[in-house]
């Protein structure tokens, strides 16, 4: 957990910076030319010299500066890794015992070189004297350009034609075996380290260098490089050589090349709806203004294969006209099929409820529902402004605004906490506000190490005015037990709001329970009902919409990680929106009756539903999946259970920018009107397919990034600009491991029962209850 480990972090550094409070300092002169003197702070004790690491507070009794700069480079030896060195003075450090390697073996009577480079196999660095299985590695390969680190290292296998792009890592070696230093020939196929490790250098630096001037030229977004798509297009590149490579034309992006890619999202798209007769699929409306004020509509179809993108439409004209908007909603029902579709989900507007009331008159055999996402961004919303929050929220935002805008404190601050952000950058302003306050509260321990370390003493920025604040606030009692309340209340909202969002796993089932724990969690925080009830209050306002969709409900119940564990009868809102999705959803009486009886038997356990592996895959296996495992006894309420646990609860969050929708609804030339449809259909879907495919590992985006300045603003922009060299910065963490959040969200949700009717009313007043 992130929390444990920034606790077990601060407590070591405030160690090291008590021991190193107990020493002497001594001045490091400027006869001492080595790179690594300028990372280290020198002591005295006695008679005795220590060197002490800046980043990570290591004392060193002995060794040398040689030591240091194994420890800053990583290599492994005689010393242990520094966790905390930047990257471009890692590879400084690397850089500068790589040459000391080449001089010291030029000396030798034969003449030969041994460098350092990149085992192919592993993936990891290799020294000299590394050896594998008592085998010699022999002359090694250079592999990681180490003046553009940490940029992607390419590797030429000119056996394969193939180039890969591997991060460096450095992976603990054995001690050399006594015939470890012998030379073997080249390994085969590689570039050897006697081509010269510059021109290797020079090399890669060109092509990052080539590929930053089209980036910038072309206006292309920076975080276009997380795309899985970029290093798909550079190994494609390098599949074919680096020599002879031919770009595509202009003509090239605009005919055949978009025709290739067309044909493939149409073939994506004709999967997706084979699989709507089992699963169902959900019909998304999403809303947007553009640039020039026009207002858009796309829709999009949603199943657990992934989603679709169906079309974009201009409501500019018809946007305070609910008759026109329902007419819309029951023209794309239509065309995705009404048999397909169990629910149309919109923005929690009043036009919309009214237009989606009428489509279910219309349409009796499929539900309107708002997002369920945006409800809870409206909770989050309404709690940041109640009053002993907002305060909290307020000095939160003074620190990291300090700390953003100078890029000294920045590192400092990065460096104490591994590189990891204070600020977290999340679709809107609420939902950033209690992530960025609860990823403080988890580092806690490392702010505290921070200010009570020298160098923060000794820093000019400990006695600026915001300097002052920062210290005031972090090193305040009272200030951490506001936010570690906070962060108590508000965690199980950004649970569900996490649950709602992924596309690894369908929330349907999950969310009535997180409402449920929301409200619980509040409940034993507050204790007193006068005091809880304010806060139960603001949930039931913003989710009584979402309240009264009986798939919720069913969801729940369908559920057997939930379901098995209330004790008594169900709740009655839980009963009743199971039986209003069999009579709405199931058109056929006779299966109805079927159904109401299959009920019977999942809720005594019969058959295979009380097996001994069904019972333990109740925690394990995702809902739609042990039912359809399980289920087999039961066709009727299984199929139905499958279709009701397959859908999303919320619209997709999915960029836009620089697809050409505005160019769309301008054209008037009907051969670019077409081209550019099916150009948006393209662009659209294949970032809805990567949404799909990569990771739930957060992207790599700095919070005082243009590109996300919006919901971040009020955190890090600030009118008195301070120190103001970007190019000192180090750069966030980029190991994902520290980014994710602590424990599993819907574990969470299954701790505990759910036998306290109180938290399934509306709680206004005493008659409520």
């Amino acid at each position: 957990m992130i929390f444990e480990s920034g606790v077990k972090n601060g407590d070591d550094l405030l160690t090291a910076g008590g021991m190193a409070s107990s020493l002497q300092p001594v001045p490091i002169t400027s006869q001492k030319h080595d790179p690594a003197w300028k990372h280290v702070q020198m002591f005295k004790d006695g008679e005795k010299v220590q060197l002490k690491c800046i980043y990570c507070g290591k004392l060193f009794k002995g060794g040398g500066i040689h030591r240091i700069k194994e420890h800053l480079a990583g290599q492994k030896g005689n010393a242990s890794t520094c966790l905390r060195t930047p990257a471009d003075v890692r590879m400084l450090m690397q850089k500068s015992l790589d040459g000391a390697v080449v001089k010291k073996r030029r000396k030798l009577k034969n003449g030969e070189e041994v460098t350092t480079v990149m085992n192919p196999l592993s993936g990891g660095i290799q020294t000299p004297y590394s050896d594998q299985d008592g085998l010699s590695t022999g002359v090694q390969l250079i592999a990681n350009p180490v003046v553009v680190e940490p940029c992607s290292t390419l590797i030429v296998d000119h056996d394969r034609g193939d180039s890969f792009i591997r991060n460096v890592e450095r992976k603990k070696r054995g001690r050399p075996s006594k015939g470890s230093l012998a030379l073997a020939k080249p390994t085969a196929g590689l570039v050897p380290a006697s081509n010269g490790f510059d021109s290797v250098v020079q090399k890669t630096s060109n092509i990052h260098v080539a590929i930053a001037q089209f980036i910038y030229d072309a206006g292309v977004p920076l975080d276009a490089v997380n795309s899985i798509y970029f290093r798909s297009m550079l190994n494609a590149i390098a599949s074919q050589g680096i020599t002879g490579f031919t770009p595509p034309l202009y003509h090239d992006l605009r005919g055949c090349l978009l025709k290739i890619l067309l044909e493939g999202v149409r073939a994506q798209a004709d999967h997706y709806e084979r699989t709507w007769a089992r699963t169902g699929c959900s019909v998304l409306v999403e809303e947007w203004s553009t640039d020039k004020g026009k207002v858009l509509v796309n829709f999009l179809a949603s199943c657990p294969e992934g989603a679709m993108f169906l079309k974009s439409v201009d409501i500019t004209t018809m946007i305070h006209s609910p008759e026109a908007i329902f007419e819309l909603l029951k023209e794309v029902v239509g065309e995705v099929g009404v048999t397909n579709v169990l629910q149309v989900i919109t923005a929690n507007e009043d036009r919309y409820t009214i237009a989606g009331r009428k489509l279910c008159e219309v349409y009796p055999t499929m539900y309107w529902a708002p997002c369920a996402a945006s409800s809870i961004h409206l909770m989050l919303q309404d709690f940041g402004e109640i009053e002993w929050i907002k305060a909290a929220l307020d000095q939160s935002k003074a620190i990291t605004r300090f700390v953003y805008n100078h890029s000294a404190v920045l590192n400092m601050v990065r460096r104490y906490t591994y590189g990891m952000d204070l600020v977290v950058p999340c679709a809107t302003r609420s939902a950033t506000n209690f992530s960025s306050l609860k990823r403080m509260v988890e580092l806690r321990h490392n702010l505290l190490a921070l200010i009570s370390s020298q160098e923060w003493v000794d820093s000019l920025y400990s006695k600026m005015e915001g300097g002052l604040v920062m210290l005031d606030y972090i090193s305040n009692d009272s200030f951490w037990s506001s936010c570690s309340m906070i962060v108590r209340l508000m965690d199980p909202l950004l649970r569900i709001l996490r649950l709602v969002s992924t596309e690894k796993q369908r929330a349907m089932g999950y969310l009535y329970a997180g409402i449920y724990r929301a409200k619980e969690t509040v409940k034993k925080e507050l204790g007193k009902r006068e005091s809880y009830l304010d806060y139960w209050n603001i949930i039931d306002h913003r989710w009584e919409e979402n309240r009264h969709v009986p798939l919720l409900a069913a969801g729940f119940h369908l559920n057997p990680k939930f379901f098995y564990v209330i004790e008594g009868d169900l709740p009655g809102d839980i009963g009743s929106g199971m039986f209003d999705c069999i009579e709405r959803l199931v058109p056929d009486t006779k299966v109805q009756d079927k159904i109401s009886k299959e009920l019977n038997s999942y809720k005594n356990a019969v058959g295979d539903f009380g097996r001994n592996m069904a019972i333990r895959a109740r925690d394990a296996l995702l809902p739609a999946e042990w039912w359809s495992t399980y289920g087999g006894g039961c066709p009727n309420l299984s199929r139905l259970a499958i279709h009701i646990l397959s859908q999303r609860c919320s619209l997709m969050h999915c960029k836009r920018d620089l697809i050409p929708f505005e160019q769309l609804h301008d054209s008037k030339n009907s051969l670019e009107h077409q081209r550019l449809k099916d150009l948006v259909f393209t662009q659209y879907n294949l970032r809805l397919r990567q949404l799909s495919q990569r990771s739930e590992e957060p992207d790599n985006v700095d919070p005082i990034s243009f590109d996300v300045s919006e919901s971040v603003e009020e955190w890090i922009m600030s009118s008195d600009f301070g120190s103001s060299d970007w190019m000192a910065i180090d750069p966030p963490s980029s190991d994902a491991m520290l980014l994710k959040p602590s424990g599993d969200d819907i574990e969470d949700l299954g701790d505990g029962r759910f036998d306290d009717y109180e938290f399934f009313g509306v709680a206004k007043d005493e008659e409520n209850i």
